[in-house]
């Protein structure tokens, strides 16, 4: 597919990239590959990085030449009945979609502020302390009461275990083990699997037995289609561990970033508690024009995941011979997308290096959208629970801005883990609390 009489491009390569350094400092090697090769780089034979916003957003929306493969974190359950087929995998999605789309994440934000509100009131004050736990535990119960209402205390532990079980999952290991083989870590994440799965069964037969479905998300996944009609038991409780992870996981790594930054910015700190000071004293009355009018806050949380998206690298595989940027790329190659550095892109972003949350407003202090935002990925394959983790990010970000000011404690920077091939996490910061008064 290369140009007539010419033969195909290859992208630039940068001298000793590989898996292997490319597994010791990846973020440092994106960024070098970035400003050494420029928007798109070979890695290694059949490796390429997309490292600017207009190959990142061109990978993300041409779902038909780089599709995203399967997550092979809970994948269905082997049983004699076979997997979802595809009809009840595409309605499954639809049906989740139902429940995490902008009108029902809106529609409930009286019920998240509360749980949100949870991170303040438990903070405790004048101490250095671990900050990432204490925000996923409170964006776990967010997270699960939004998907399962009054039937989230009964899963929560069976959640926390399925955490655990990624964690493991994706833990740095010296092999790549075929799927097919049985590790520790599959046969753990197995066994939380299955417990989950039947703790969520009856559950399950109950809400439908008795027809009082619910309007959480698991409800919505409950009530059948006019064109699909009733989804199988075995096809909602299969797609659910994912999902259930998801609401929590990822916004606890963007978290951990935010309250970092209002640590280190106390002026946008500042700006965000006069802003939250407008917030209802009763977090159960916040509707979503509370939230609306968060503008600022919602620029800081946009800013803090534009530097630090919490899924920096997302994967793609080419199926067929197809062109990039210019480039041929074979088919079955890895194409690497990179929101780190196509977030940095000068021709995007201004001063793309520099914390300026004012960069999402315009001169009326409106949203505004300067440039590519890969955060959430974009196209076909977008995050389900954007506007979800929108309204959990900003609700807890004004409540803990309105009621402490933070600060890091003395000593070295605090560190940042590439917590797999994908994830980015303020891992082991420590801050302090101190009451606004």
């Amino acid at each position: 597919m290369g140009r007539a009489n010419e033969p195909p491009r290859e992208p630039p390569r940068l001298p000793g990239g590989s898996f292997a350094a490319w597994s010791r400092d990846r973020l440092a090697l994106a960024r070098r590959g970035a400003e050494e090769c420029g928007d798109v780089w070979q890695l290694e034979p059949g490796v390429y990085v997309a490292a600017a916003a207009g190959p990142c957003e061109a990978v993300l929306r041409r779902a038909q030449d780089f599709p995203k493969a399967p997550s092979p974190l809970f994948p269905p359950l082997k049983r004699s009945s076979g997997a979802p087929t595809p009809e009840e995998r595409a309605y499954a999605h639809t049906a989740r979609m139902r429940g995490l789309r902008a009108q029902a994440v809106a529609a409930r934000i009286g019920e998240i502020a509360p749980l949100t509100a949870r991170f303040a009131d438990q903070l405790p004050t004048g101490q250095d302390v671990e900050i990432l736990p204490r925000v996923r535990r409170v964006l776990a119960e967010v997270g699960m009461s939004y998907v399962f209402s009054e039937d989230a205390p009964t899963l929560l532990p069976h959640a926390s275990q399925l955490f655990l079980a990624r964690e493991v999952l994706v833990r740095p290991s010296r092999w790549v083990w075929p799927r097919w083989i049985p590790t520790p870590a599959r046969r753990f994440r197995t066994r939380q699997q299955v417990a989950f799965t039947e703790a969520l069964r009856p559950i399950v037969r109950r809400r439908r037995s008795s027809g009082r479905l619910g309007d959480d998300m698991l409800g919505q996944m409950l009530r059948p289609s006019p064109h699909y009609g009733l989804l199988p038991e075995e096809a909602v409780l299969d797609t659910l561990p994912g999902i259930t992870v998801a609401t929590f996981e990822t916004p606890s790594r963007a978290a951990g970033w935010i309250l970092l930054h209002l640590a280190r910015h106390p002026e946008a700190a500042a700006r965000v508690a006069a802003e939250a000071a407008s917030l209802p004293a009763d977090p159960a009355a916040t509707t979503s024009a509370h939230v609306g009018g968060l503008r600022y806050t919602q620029a800081l949380v946009s800013e803090v995941l534009r530097l630090y998206p919490p899924s920096w690298l997302l994967t793609r595989r080419a199926p067929r011979r197809t062109q990039l940027a210019d480039y041929t790329i074979d088919a079955g190659s890895t194409v690497l997308v990179c929101p780190y550095t196509a977030h940095r892109d000068a021709r995007e972003f201004s001063e793309p290096d520099r914390f300026r949350p004012e960069r999402w407003l315009d001169d009326s202090g409106s949203s505004a959208k300067p440039g590519v935002f890969l955060s959430f990925g974009t196209g076909p394959h977008g995050c389900e629970g954007a506007a979800l983790a929108m309204a959990m990010l900003t609700l807890l970000t004004a409540q803990t801005a309105r009621r402490y000011h933070l600060s890091e404690p003395p000593g070295p920077e605090p560190s940042y883990q590439v917590t797999t091939l994908e994830g980015l996490a303020t891992v082991g910061l420590r801050l302090r609390a101190s009451s606004r008064g």
